[in-house]
């Protein structure tokens, strides 16, 4: 089985969803279908069939996370010696060196990421150019508008 590498906060956000699913979502969601039953004709019951459609995604989205949770390989950086080195779940704060601009990114499981929030997926070109490298090295990055240097300045055991 492929392990499947998940921070320690993707962990967390993970198994809260799993438990808001089972505990609101589904009940709700049966309580929705029985209404509908009592409604009657089933051929025609529009909230009869959303209930259930929504049983189905719910479900499946359930099954989805309990896989996830199964195959994951929880990385806790903070219980890592720091070496400078880019691994797994560190935060790096880099120097890009075409605008001088300042940019920080952890990097996370593809379920993670989340650009907006800083966190991009160990799969994307920009962590892959990072990986083993170190504080002070420059990582070239090819993006579809062309090639970026970052200078790695700091790594941080978040």
């Amino acid at each position: 089985m492929n392990r499947i590498p998940m921070t320690v906060s993707g962990e967390v956000a993970l198994r809260e969803e799993l438990k808001h699913l089972k505990t609101v979502e589904r009940p709700r969601i049966i309580q929705a279908i029985a209404e509908a039953r009592e409604h009657g004709d089933l051929k025609e019951n529009a909230e009869y069939h959303a209930a259930r459609e929504q049983q189905g995604f719910t479900e499946g989205r359930i099954k989805e996370i309990e896989g996830k949770l199964s195959s994951a390989h929880i990385i806790d950086v903070t219980k890592i010696t720091k070496t400078g080195k880019v691994i797994f779940g560190v935060t790096v704060e880099l120097l890009n060196l075409n605008t001088d601009e300042e940019v920080e990114y952890q990097i996370v499981g593809d379920d993670e990421a989340d650009i907006k929030q800083g966190k991009i997926s160990v799969n994307s070109p920009i962590a892959r150019a990072l990986i083993g490298k170190e504080e002070g090295d420059v990582a070239l990055v090819r993006t579809p508008n062309g090639e970026v240097e970052y200078e790695i300045e700091e790594v941080k055991h978040l």
